[in-house]
């Protein structure tokens, strides 16, 4: 008996072995019941809400999204000479923005060169993509692809090409809206940026390196970054981060989710070498909508603003200023008689929450505030000191005031953004011109926001017609629409200098 049992028991894992080494040679499936079966078939599925696997597969959306996206070639005024002794152009991220480094080439006069032997103004060529939004013809793409452009060109997928204007500009975003003459354009739908999700797949729809119509796919893997690229005082930067491939010439394309709807315009690229590393950033679609619907219900963007200095919250900060809570926008200080400070907003307060969107971070507090108009009123949750009060506020704009303003309404030189007045004879001998209105002072507006120039800087001509007056600028510049080119110099810089911007309609 005692031998009968190991002899059982022997052939009975040979019979086991035998079994289960059959059914590996003829490849009969083993099913574990422990665990739902998922359909492999070595390819990529994603699950719908409703839990239905279904195929990822981008060639519909592809070619929907390609019909939409244009190429936009640029012709810009330049001068090599075109800075003045005090400028110093900062970028933290050095040449890592792809397209948009190239606005700042120049050069600088050499010893004992006189303004003779210096080069004369040029155009060169930019390039960079666009969205078409509407089927009349208007265009979506970025302040930097068509910034200072004397003329610009839009290729559309078909290969048909139109000349260009701009509508409007926003620096503060980076935004531009343009018009071409078509008709039944292909226009692509518009999302919405606050459903996004870290971890969605995206498509960026563009054209690099002159590549058109060239489609690379990834995943949102970020929300609400701010990387200090926009060169404005009132920047806003909530920037969608993708690892979609965007290289130089994607800047003003599109970021479409797999319904085929445009969630964010394609802007900047971080990277070591000015080439795809990795991280790319796209402006929401929400913000985009904002800034083109002012430009054309109102012909310029009506800015709201809180009248804050905040901070973001660290470690360090919260030790530093004992608070009560790990997430929010710190108040370091209010400007005065702000709309904050009019609704008892405090400095020291962390502000959480905008009406029912959280507020974890800056960027999401000035992408909720660049989306409302002055007048508009807003609940502003904050914790103080542990205790959370509300308070409603009602957004001003940087004059402070409430009331909505219309181009018609503003004067050329507000739309410029400058005092002027004339230089005196003796000046004008000393420099040997017949006269010149010098740039008294500078504010918010064209000349500043389009342009690198300088208080101080004495302009002596408009295209090409001389200027030796004040009201020679009005005269130029009257009822004008297009490229502006002015001409100039500074009383202790060599050489004339050119400086270029758009005036819209």
């Amino acid at each position: 008996m005692k031998v009968m049992i190991p002899s059982m028991l022997g052939s009975g894992l040979t019979i086991v072995v035998f079994l289960l080494t059959g059914l590996i040679r003829t490849n009969m499936p083993v099913t574990n019941h422990l665990q739902p079966q998922v359909p492999v078939h070595h390819a990529l599925y994603t699950v719908k809400e409703n839990g239905e696997f279904i195929p990822l597969d981008f060639t519909g959306i592809s070619k929907q999204a390609m019909n939409s996206v244009v190429n936009i070639r640029s012709s810009v005024n330049a001068q090599p000479q075109t800075m003045p002794h005090n400028f110093r152009y900062q970028n933290p991220f050095g040449d890592m923005f792809g397209d948009d480094f190239f606005r700042y080439f120049w050069r600088e006069p050499q010893p004992g060169e006189s303004p003779q032997q210096q080069p004369a103004p040029y155009q060169r060529m930019a390039t960079g993509s666009g969205v078409i939004i509407s089927r009349d013809g208007y265009i979506v793409t970025n302040n930097h692809v068509v910034e200072n452009a004397s003329e610009i060109e839009v290729t559309l997928h078909d290969n048909g090409s139109y000349k260009a204007k701009v509508i409007g500009t926003d620096p503060s975003t980076d935004i531009a809206l343009l018009k071409i003459k078509g008709e039944d354009l292909e226009a692509i739908s518009l999302g919405n940026s606050d459903l996004v999700e870290v971890g969605q797949w995206v498509l960026a729809v563009g054209n690099p390196y002159n590549l058109n119509s060239t489609i690379t796919a990834g995943i949102i893997s970020a929300k609400g970054r701010n990387i200090n690229i926009i060169d404005d005082q009132s920047a806003i930067e909530a920037f969608i981060q993708t690892d979609a491939a965007i290289n130089p010439g994607n800047s003003g394309g599109a970021l479409v989710n797999l319904n085929g709807e445009l969630v964010g315009i394609n802007t900047a690229i971080a990277s070591p070498t000015g080439a795809y590393a990795g991280y790319g950033f796209a402006i929401p679609v929400n913000i985009v909508n904002k800034v083109v619907e002012d430009i054309m219900k109102y012909g310029m963007v009506q800015r709201a603003f809180l009248g804050v200095l905040i901070r973001d919250i660290d470690g360090n900060l919260i030790q530093d200023k004992h608070l009560k809570i790990s997430e929010g926008v710190y108040v370091d200080s209010l400007t005065e008689n702000s709309a904050a400070t009019r609704a008892g907003i405090k400095t020291g307060d962390v502000i959480t929450r905008v009406d029912d969107i959280p507020i974890r971070q800056s960027a999401d507090l000035l992408e909720q505030i660049g989306r409302r108009r002055p007048g508009d009123e807003v609940n502003i949750v904050i914790d103080r000191k542990g205790r959370e009060m509300t308070f409603a506020v009602k957004l001003r704009d940087q004059e402070g005031n409430t009331k909505l303003v219309e181009k018609g309404d503003l004067d050329l030189f507000e739309i410029l953004g400058a005092s002027f007045e004339n230089i005196d004879k003796d000046t004008a001998d000393r420099l040997g011109i017949d006269g010149g209105v010098r740039v008294k002072g500078l504010k918010n507006g064209l000349l500043k926001n389009e342009t690198e120039i300088s208080e101080g800087f004495i302009i002596t001509g408009i295209n090409h017609k001389k200027v030796t007056m004040v009201e020679d600028i009005r005269k130029s510049l009257k009822n004008y629409t297009g490229g502006v080119l002015i001409q100039g110099l500074y009383e202790n810089y060599p050489g004339e200098l050119y400086y270029a911007f758009g005036l819209p309609e």
